[in-house]
């Protein structure tokens, strides 16, 4: 997160245009992602099963961006196979449940091996088998557990919690950062994250994740929803430096340029890939489906 940087003044009469706060034009950044949350509930509240497509499309293109930056760097990842599971794997899970998912992850892998290696040439197949293996573990394997998020019948009120909480940590943060921000979280890794941008995610997680649960999910009581928040906000932060690592490793700024202001796909799901197993897993344990 950013501190916040103020317009430069004017010797004289025309006015300069005014720094974008943390180098962002916010107008499109928050019509962006205005966009993408109506998208997301109305596909949640009319027919479940449309939000299933919309969330492999977006999956798919971060799949695509991701493996377009492994190639930037010599590395090529089998993408038929991964490609197929990115389809197959939400759908499965949906219907299926987690076995469903255990088995195309695991098939996914094989193929991969399989795939890389009719390619001929042992030079570097260790290499793009293995980042193939990780794209599979990254998005497919994380979007078959959103896709185990919503196949109970209150599944569209768990997956707009599982949502939101991300959501609130990127508000909160980005807002906190950038107006209390002093003390680098991990400047090595993400210079813009500060201490007082996670201070202001994990508030604003733990208040949505406990109004969120009495309200959807008729959960009364305060604790598991405030847990899920503080869960949901080391989870997040952990997939923006994930990807940060990844990002640095390969040498490139963004992901891609796909959503004005906001970057490649794979940088709006970075946290969302990492939020969704700890919220899932503490869903099932809280308020079982």
């Amino acid at each position: 997160m950013t501190s916040p940087g103020g317009p430069e003044e004017s010797g004289g009469g025309e006015q300069p245009p005014a720094k974008k706060r943390g180098g962002r034009n916010l107008p499109v950044a928050i019509g962006v992602g205005v966009f993408l949350g109506a998208l997301v509930l109305v596909s949640l509240y009319t027919v479940k099963e449309i939000f299933l497509a919309v969330m492999i499309v977006f999956l798919f293109l971060g799949m695509r961006e991701l493996t377009q930056a492994f190639r930037s760097r010599g590395i090529e990842v089998p993408f038929a196979p991964v490609a197929a599971a990115m389809v197959a794997a939400p759908l499965v899970a949906y219907w299926w449940g987690t076995r469903g998912l255990v088995a195309v992850v695991a098939l996914t892998v094989l193929a991969v091996m399989i795939v890389r290696m009719a390619r001929g040439s042992s030079d570097g197949y260790v290499r793009d088998v293995t980042a193939g293996v990780f794209t599979a573990g990254y998005l497919v394997l994380m979007g078959g557990v959103v896709a185990l998020l919503m196949r109970p019948d209150d599944g569209d009120h768990r997956i707009v919690i599982f949502i939101a909480v991300t959501v609130a940590s990127d508000i909160g943060g980005y807002f906190a950062g950038s107006y209390l921000g002093r003390h680098k979280l991990a400047p090595t890794i993400s210079p813009k994250k500060t201490w007082e941008g996670v201070t202001g995610s994990a508030v604003t997680c733990m208040a949505v994740g406990a109004w969120l649960l009495w309200w959807l999910l008729d959960d009364h009581r305060i604790w598991p929803g405030v847990l899920i928040g503080f869960a949901a906000v080391v989870a997040a932060t952990v997939g923006d430096l994930v990807e940060s690592m990844i990002k640095r490793d390969l040498g490139i700024k963004d992901m891609g340029t796909l959503l004005p202001e906001h970057g490649g796909v794979m940088d709006r799901l970075d946290s969302l890939v990492a939020t969704a197993p700890v919220v899932w897993m503490l869903l099932e344990l809280f308020v079982p489906s």
